[in-house]
């Protein structure tokens, strides 16, 4: 699906770029549940697990 700087995005904007990107794939392969994980520097990450409720 390609990565940040394929799709483009304003910087300080990734992380709803990837939960946005997520969402769209969820809808499109018509999947409930799925996991955004990002690295924020310095050893750090951050993730967030969401599920379509329909």
């Amino acid at each position: 699906n390609g990565g940040a700087c394929a799709l483009g995005h304003p910087i300080g904007a990734s992380g709803s770029r990837i939960i946005v990107t997520l969402l769209n794939a969820l809808e499109t392969r018509g999947l409930q549940r799925g996991i955004a994980a990002i690295c924020i520097g310095g050893g750090e990450g951050t993730a967030i697990a969401i599920e379509r409720v329909t």
